[in-house]
This record gives structure tokens, C-alpha cells and sequence, in this order.
């Protein structure tokens, strides 16, 4: 899987070219779907910046190789991790390098299927795959990963997707997408001053349209910002009415309102 080296000198590195691709694991009949690629310590750094990485997180990455992301998200950031990847030889490679970082009581290294791994204790998730590997990957990450989860990918987009942002690294981009929640349907709720209000919304990814009614009045919703769990709309009546903000905020499976401006 694509993942990074440490920067400690490790006997492979001696015998191998450390930039050579290498897409087999230990067991030659065993063909990993991504190479090992490595990656760069500035990069390792700028994804962790990107997503924000702090003390209350819990990091897995997918494809961790010797477990560079995961061990530098726990040494300099105080996150906790966890490193999943299906070559044993990396696994083992990772748990040395987190000794000798001396974080091993904040990460773990596990040996599985990146497609099986249960993925709801996540706050971040970090990827250095492939683009058909994102795109089959994000069913799942959709699925299981909480609202407000971050998601950041070296080099490779998701597809259809679109990246929250985009930022150039030394040797590419990095993206990186926060987890929509599911506010497609029909939500109603109650100004201050007692006036009903419904939106009915349509949802692809973090990208939101519909129609909306304040009281009896039926208003144009002009924009709607999704961002994990937080919705700000714009709602107008016509073109002469002032535009009336609103933060909504999902929670407990039902969108309720927070703010109004």
C-alpha cells in the first residue's frame, strides 16, 4: 500500500533502492493492489495540517505501509491511530518505528483488508492510494464515518466527489473532504417569533439545492453551504425581499435550527 518510510535507516533500506515501487508483500503470491510508494516528510506534515490533526482525534490510515502518517499524527500532534495494511512485513515495520518514536502507547497496527476495516471510531482519515481505490473506498467512508470526519489523500482524488480543498505539495496535490451529513428530505422547524418553516432538500455529496417555505410564503433557497454537520442557507422571497440567513445543524438524525441571522 502507499504509505511513507521512516526517517530512521532500516536494513531494507540498504539492500533496496527506497524508491523502487514495490507492490508485492512478504508472500510473492500475494499481489498488493497499490504499490508502496514513499512519501514525503513536508507532505506528511501539510496532510495533517490540512485535516487539522489534534489531541482529540483518532487517525486511521488506509495503506500504512511502515506507519509514517499514524506515528507522526501521535508524536507530533498527540493524536491517537491506527494503521492498517495488509503486508505483514510493513505492519512489522511500523510497530519498530513507533517504539523507537516512543508513541506505541497511542497507535496500533493492524494486519487486515483496508475494504473490511470498521471505520466508525474515525475522526480523520488519511489515504495515499489510488483513484479507482478512493472511489471504491468512499461507499464505505460515506457509510460508516461519522459528519465532520476529514478525509485527506495524497495525490488522488475521489472521483465525482469534490474536494473540499485542494493544496499543492512539493510533489503533487493533497485534498481533502469533510464527511456531509445526510440532510436530503423534508425538515421543519420554528422561528423565535413562531413562523413554521420547511426546506425540502436534494443532497450529492456536500453540494445541496431545494425549496424551502416561511409560513405561507414560499422562498428560493439562493445558497446552501454543507459542511459536516453545519448548513447555512439563504433564503429569499423575491427579488425585492431581503435574503434571510440561517444555520441549521444535524443532529440526532434530524436537522434542526440553530441560528438565525
Amino acid at each position: 500500500m502507499m504509505a511513507a518510510r521512516p526517517s530512521r535507516l532500516m536494513i531494507r533500506d540498504v539492500l533496496h533502492d527506497p524508491f523502487d515501487i514495490d507492490n508485492y508483500a512478504q508472500d510473492p503470491d500475494r499481489y498488493l493492489a497499490v504499490p508502496f510508494v514513499p512519501t514525503e516528510e513536508e507532505t506528511v506534515e501539510a496532510m495533517l495540517s490540512l485535516a487539522g490533526v489534534g489531541p482529540g482525534d483518532r487517525l486511521y490510515d488506509l495503506g500504512c505501509g511502515d506507519g509514517r502518517i499514524v506515528i507522526a499524527a501521535a508524536r507530533d500532534r498527540d493524536a491517537r491511530g491506527v494503521g492498517v495494511d495488509v503486508d505483514p512485513l510493513r505492519i512489522a515495520d511500523a510497530v519498530e518505528f513507533a517504539g523507537w518514536a516512543g508513541v506505541e502507547h497511542l497507535v496500533e497496527f493492524r494486519e487486515e483488508d483496508l475494504f473490511s476495516v470498521d471505520l466508525r471510531a474515525a475522526t480523520v482519515v488519511s489515504l495515499y492510494l489510488l483513484q479507482s481505490i478512493n472511489v471504491q473506498l468512499r461507499p464505505r467512508l460515506l457509510s460508516q464515518l461519522r459528519p465532520g470526519a476529514r478525509i485527506v489523500s495524497h495525490a488522488f482524488d475521489m472521483g465525482d466527489w469534490p474536494a473540499d480543498e485542494r493544496v499543492r505539495v512539493a510533489d503533487g496535490y493533497i485534498y481533502k473532504w469533510t464527511v456531509p451529513a445526510p440532510v436530503a428530505g423534508r425538515w421543519d422547524w420554528t422561528r423565535d417569533d413562531g413562523t413554521p418553516c420547511r426546506l425540502e432538500l436534494e443532497q450529492t455529496y456536500q453540494q445541496v439545492t431545494g425549496r424551502a417555505r416561511l409560513g405561507e410564503i414560499e422562498a428560493r433557497l439562493v445558497a446552501a453551504e454543507l459542511t459536516g454537520e453545519r448548513l447555512e442557507i439563504e433564503l429569499q422571497e423575491d427579488d425585492a425581499a431581503p435574503v434571510q440567513r440561517f444555520i441549521l445543524a444535524f443532529s440526532n438524525g434530524a436537522l434542526k435550527s440553530a441560528v438565525e441571522d
